[in-house]
């Protein structure tokens, strides 16, 4: 098991998957094109945009700057991640079966976990010991086997791999979005804003994302409305009309991650291909907050490796614009 480097991420050793269609465990000619029609869809029109941040209350360990101006051409983006709800059509459809069951655990956030489910505890990782390694924890079963989604069916699904987002899109006939083209979209058409709503992060008292109040990681105030979880059409949506861009869940993206990313990428449409052993992440999540995990700011972002699942990261998908 790999070292967790954040309150948000968790790793496991490496493992041989072979391509996508086989991970996916259904044939090629059934990775049909089902993308959601392009009025759920938001099309967002290419531009240079100011990317990255050179603040000092960043993370330069993460290679969010130096901030430089950026183009991505149009392209095709969800306003949520995906739900439980759509990845359980794409399980009952192809069979796929996520990592997390094959490996047969997966992380549960400590204050999550039932007595039931302590009980199933594999590991408890030394440098973050709120991240419990639960048997039989997945997108289905949450907080262990005895939790389920059944009331949850808006939420964003979690304990997703790189590798079953890819196996997703694969299915969906879309794909994950770069790095660029998701901070892109996620700013909002703000420029060079904390947030994608702007500078302050409760404009006039008023919680717009949803990540961790108190004291982390043993009280949390959830004075946002939510302790795990939310739905992903909760608090407003940036100018763009995405919901959930800060805060919520860690989503996937396409590139690999390099803390040089801005010195070794392209200014046009970037993406980092050169393999790194850990996938790029943007957004932070519900468990982020400014004492520890402060990545919920726009420009922030996270790695880790693409067989890793834990109870707060999924993914959005993204599209092609085929007009041009």
């Amino acid at each position: 098991m790999k070292p967790i480097k954040t309150c948000c991420t968790a790793g496991r050793e490496q493992v041989e998957t072979g391509t996508i269609q086989r991970l996916a465990g259904f044939p090629a000619q059934t990775l049909r094109t089902k993308a959601r029609g392009a009025s759920e869809l938001v099309r967002i029109d290419g531009g240079t945009f100011r990317m990255g941040t050179s603040s000092p209350n960043g993370f330069a360990a993460d290679g969010e700057g130096p901030d430089r101006d950026v183009h991505v051409d149009s392209f095709l983006i969800s306003p949520y991640a995906v739900t439980n709800s759509e990845f359980g059509s794409f399980v009952k459809e192809t069979g796929y079966v996520t990592e997390a069951e094959r490996f047969g655990w997966s992380f549960v956030f400590h204050l999550l976990a039932s007595d039931y489910t302590r009980e199933r505890v594999r590991q408890v990782p030394q440098q973050a010991p709120w991240w419990l390694a639960v048997d039989g924890a997945h997108w289905a079963r949450p907080e262990g086997p005895d939790s389920t989604v059944d009331e949850r069916h808006d939420h964003p699904v979690v304990h997703i791999t790189w590798h079953d987002a890819m196996a997703y899109c694969a299915w969906a006939g879309t794909r994950l979005p770069t790095e660029a083209e998701w901070e892109y979209a996620a700013r909002g058409g703000l420029a060079e804003r904390t947030y994608p709503w702007g500078d302050l992060l409760k404009p006039e008292g008023k919680h717009r994302c949803n990540i961790w109040q108190g004291k982390f990681p043993v009280k949390n105030n959830a004075s946002d409305g939510y302790v795990g979880t939310a739905p992903v059409h909760a608090y407003e949506p940036n100018g763009y009309g995405l919901f959930n861009v800060s805060g919520n869940v860690w989503e996937w993206c396409a590139d690999w991650f390099s803390p040089d990313y801005h010195q070794l990428t392209s200014t046009e449409n970037p993406c980092f291909t050169e393999r790194s052993d850990v996938r790029a992440m943007r957004g932070g999540s519900y468990l982020c907050h400014r004492s520890y995990c402060n990545r919920y700011r726009v420009a922030a972002r996270s790695g880790n490796t693409p067989d890793s699942s834990t109870g707060n990261c999924g993914f959005r998908v993204a599209a092609d614009v085929l007009d041009g």
